[in-house]
């Protein structure tokens, strides 16, 4: 099917009118020949991209403008730009065809070789501190450490599987692609190929397009069709990438809420995020530099984890990065024990002296070459309080982290009871594990020491962590700690007694 005239005339005429309201305050910068093409059929086809891409700052600044912008307002951190998109804004050309001899997803479209999956290496052009750093950290990894983790992969299989109960017997089948997708990779990033191409039929005529496996996906460790790692839009939303968005708790709240990570849970009942939920309306989510007590009166999880943050007279309290682990000395989540945090994001590399693909051993130790140095955590940990003294006085703060490397330990202690007793059960062939070549993770007793560690150990962290008092307790914490210990030992004290 081919556009009329009138049609033409039409969308000419819309895209002239909202590059009119977006620019009505400014001087109209240059939009590329490229990025009007795509425009003018987009904006009738997908009117919600171009009115986010209108609303965002790639609209309304040049890559050569924002590069001279003065020190800590400047947000292109490369030090020089490809002389052919310097000076257009960056739109729909600069991103989608970029490289396109790299990207195994490009395809002819309407005379341009274009791609779908735009990547950490295509934001690299302008933003390559925050790609490298990036890329070192472990949301980078996140495929790859679940799906190159056998024991992992164990816990994902006892998750996602379907289970049926035929002849008295209970049987569960390794988990579906699509399952998959759906649930774990959501948040860890799929590896999206291109299956194949197919012509389908359009308003606009027939168009050949790629089939992805994968797809669509924004996990933050995504494998890209060009081979890079991460997904830039799990934070900063396509098509607006704004700053504001990725700066408020609810973009992180994506992935970062379940009993398995319960960070959004409990910021929401902590007294930061009262405040936050109080004068939210008051803040200043966009000035760059992030302006303490200014701009924001309490930290939301990109103040303490992400931003460049300034006192009132200037003075840089903590530096951009987009390596999570800058600030974290303790990893207290997603494993078996709270442990110091892995030298290298590529977790897979690690094994215990057991064999096992895990940073400490079934009873606690840390395998000490795999994971940072004391001296690497104190100065993480300083980083971190870098955040908390633009608020708190010395006391409070050393305080807090005092208590909260108790309520490691503790849990650690808590966790490890646990292990003790599914250990016993498995010695005394009260339940199968890794010895009799069984999974670790699907048999009653095994699912309870799960949420041993997993749910209630996270819980009660994250609540000292942040300040989540309930959470701590009696929401997935404490309460819930004691309680499995109990009817784990008291399973294996009935299984032990039927079997006599």
């Amino acid at each position: 099917m081919h556009r009329s005239p009138i049609l033409k005339v039409l969308l000419f005429a819309s895209l002239t009118v909202l590059i009119s309201n977006s620019l009505s305050h400014g001087d109209q910068p240059p939009i590329s020949d490229d990025t009007q093409a795509c425009i003018e059929c987009h904006l009738s086809v997908n009117p919600g991209i171009v009115g986010d891409w209108q609303k965002s700052s790639h609209s309304s600044i040049t890559p050569s403008k924002a590069i001279k912008k003065d020190g800590l307002e400047r947000l292109v951190s490369s030090r020089e730009l490809p002389e052919d998109t310097e000076e257009y804004v960056v739109g729909c050309a600069e991103c989608h065809m970029l490289n396109p001899d790299v990207h195994k997803d490009t395809f002819e479209h309407n005379g341009y070789r274009i791609h779908t999956v735009v990547t950490p290496a295509d934001c690299s052009v302008c933003h390559s501190d925050e790609v490298r750093q990036y890329g070192d950290n472990l949301m980078a990894h996140a495929y790859g450490n679940l799906q190159g983790n056998s024991l992992y992969r164990s816990l994902v299989d006892s998750i996602n599987g379907r289970m049926s109960f035929e002849d008295m017997k209970l049987r569960s089948m390794k988990s579906e692609a699509d399952t998959d997708a759906d649930s774990c990779l959501s948040c860890h990033g799929t590896e999206v190929k291109v299956k194949e191409t197919r012509t389908i039929e359009t308003e606009y005529g027939e168009m050949t397009l790629p089939v992805l496996s994968g797809w669509p996906n924004d996990g933050v460790g995504r494998i890209n069709p060009d081979g890079t790692m991460g997904s830039c839009t799990a934070c900063h939303t396509r098509h607006q990438f704004s700053i504001e968005t990725a700066r408020k708790p609810a973009t992180c709240s994506s992935c970062h809420k379940g009993p398995d990570v319960p960070a959004y849970g409990v910021y929401s009942v902590s007294k930061h995020g009262n405040i936050y939920r109080s004068m939210e309306g008051e803040w200043n989510f966009k000035n760059v530099p992030w302006t303490a007590g200014r701009d924001f009166t309490a930290p939301t999880c990109a103040a303490c984890h992400v931003s460049l943050i300034v006192s009132e007279d200037g003075r840089v309290i903590s530096e951009r990065t987009h390596s999570m682990g800058n600030r974290l000395a303790i990893r207290i989540f997603g494993l078996v024990y709270a442990h110091s945090h892995p030298r290298s994001p590529d977790t897979t590399i690690i094994k215990n002296k057991a064999g096992l693909p895990l940073p400490t051993e079934l009873t606690g130790e840390e395998t000490g070459n795999f994971l940072i140095s004391g001296a690497e955590k104190d100065k993480r940990l300083a980083e971190m309080k870098k955040v908390c003294l633009s608020c708190h006085s010395r006391g409070w703060v050393d305080g807090h982290f005092d208590r909260f490397n108790s309520t490691v330990r503790s849990a650690n202690d808590m966790t490890l009871a646990a292990t003790k007793i599914l250990i016993s059960a498995w010695e005394k062939g009260l339940a199968k594990g890794p010895d009799r070549n069984d999974s670790p993770f699907n048999e009653a007793i095994e699912k309870k020491w799960i949420e041993q560690w997993l749910f209630y150990a996270n819980s009660t962290r994250f609540a000292s962590a942040m300040g989540g008092a309930d959470y701590g307790v009696f929401s997935n914490g404490r309460y819930y700690m004691s309680k499995n210990i109990t009817e784990m030992f008291e399973w294996m004290e009935l299984r032990q007694k039927s079997e006599k």
